[in-house]
């Protein structure tokens, strides 16, 4: 069978998509900055206005019980198994207008487009907003998707924002149900596969000059936090060879977190975005430091090794300065590869509207990091200016957008499930 071509006006979709990011991000818990976070007035705001957008584009829709909206979209007949789109709507504070919604809305406005045409497919298409995968309030990131995945741990439900309320009862004042969240889970025979469309959040793209990329993998995360203790001391009085000074101790640390990640040529990245010093006085010789770490790669394995090189290279250091040193790993989350056989149809897709094929990893989570244990996934990335994030300056130009759109409309029409020959 020859390929599908989509038939919509080529400006149409970005216009559409870009004036409903900008309806979307007024839904603010302030003025003065986007904030939309789970379980507040604003979720069901901007959950009851993604609603009615997906049953503007022909879907049936509904919001379930931990707050995604799912709409779905028949094939040549119901009840047939579904592909399914989506990415979040919460957002961090201060955050940007682009990251997770974009993928949201560029679905319903590329199933908008088939209902348009009268065009039925031979599967259903889903589209999920998922309700919480930045983890801002409760501190437990991809709850939506891990629902939907059948991996929620309900022992999150006692965990409390800072205001005390706990989580079970945020769902309970939302007017949804925490003994019912299992109800949200999908079984992997419903779903064909699951695709993320999303801004970079990199600089990687707009380098390259290039729209988009398709997405290899998703990288696994290490994060440790690490106590240096030396002895503080007045700054006047203790002689520099006889300080046992934690922040300077601290600070050889960090610069050979970066010297060992720079260093590396498969792609590693280290942050160190945090550090306390003790106790924070202008005369005071630091007697105590503590600082994260986040570690990351596409490679499990070369992660793991990663970490316990720079580990050794920290107590190394601490040794020779005479500092104890304690390390504990507070988060590790596993690389999430996407399947060979979806990057090579996302692949197709952008190739067929005229663009270089380009594969990048992400260094950022997403909600496919959940729901690859019950579907194969998919992502495609669309460039976002200066590759600024969660950041007000966040931006994707309307050209991007509307690239993004048509290949994803494109990847839809000619899509095959796992296993099919194209006729």
């Amino acid at each position: 069978m020859s390929e599908t071509k989509p038939s919509s006006n080529p400006s149409s979709l970005g216009e559409e998509i870009v004036a409903r990011i900008d309806q979307l991000a007024a839904i603010s818990e302030t003025p003065e900055y986007l904030a939309r976070v789970f379980l507040t007035d604003e979720h069901r705001k901007a959950a009851d206005l993604i609603l009615s957008w997906m049953r503007e584009a022909g879907m049936s829709a509904h919001l379930d019980a931990i707050g995604n909206v799912c709409g779905r979209y028949e094939g040549e007949r119901p009840g047939l198994p579904a592909l399914m789109l989506g990415s979040h709507y919460d957002t961090v504070r201060d955050a940007g207008r682009w990251d997770g919604p974009l993928g949201v809305i560029t679905a319903i406005a590329c199933v908008a487009d088939l209902n348009r045409r009268g065009r039925r497919l031979p599967f259903a298409i889903e589209i999920v907003g998922f309700a919480d995968e930045e983890g801002v309030r409760f501190a437990s990131t991809l709850l939506g998707s891990r629902a939907v995945a059948g991996t929620f741990d309900e022992s999150v439900l006692n965990t409390r924002d800072r205001a005390g309320t706990s989580m079970r009862d945020a769902l309970i004042q939302f007017g949804l149900d925490p003994d019912h969240i299992g109800k949200a889970a999908r079984a992997r025979r419903e779903l064909l596969g699951y695709v993320e469309l999303h801004i970079e959040q990199g600089p990687v793209l707009e380098q390259n000059a290039l729209p988009v990329g398709v997405v290899s993998a998703i990288s696994g995360a290490t994060r440790l936090a690490a106590n240096l203790t030396g002895v503080a001391g007045h700054a006047g009085t203790v002689p520099m060879k006889l300080r046992r000074d934690a922040l300077t101790g601290a600070a050889e640390c960090i610069v050979a977190i970066e010297e060992f990640c720079r260093s590396d040529e498969a792609g590693l990245v280290g942050t160190v975005g945090y550090i306390n010093a003790m106790p924070g006085a202008t005369n005071v010789i630091p007697g105590k430091v503590s600082f994260t770490m986040d570690i990351r790669s596409q490679s499990d394995t070369h992660r793991k090794r990663a970490v316990a090189d720079i580990v050794r290279q920290i107590e190394a250091i601490a040794r020779r300065r005479e500092l104890a040193l304690q390390i504990d790993v507070t988060h590790e989350n596993r690389s999430v590869p996407c399947a060979p056989w979806l990057k090579t149809q996302i692949a197709a897709a952008v190739a067929a509207e005229g663009h270089a094929v380009f594969e990048l990893s992400s260094g950022a989570g997403h909600d496919g990091m959940a729901m690859v244990d019950v579907a194969d996934i998919g992502m495609i990335f669309v460039r976002c200016r200066g590759g600024i994030s969660h950041n007000p300056a966040e931006h994707v130009e309307l050209a991007d957008a509307d690239t993004g759109a048509r290949v994803l409309l494109r990847l839809v029409e000619n899509f095959r499930a796992h296993g099919t020959v194209n006729s």
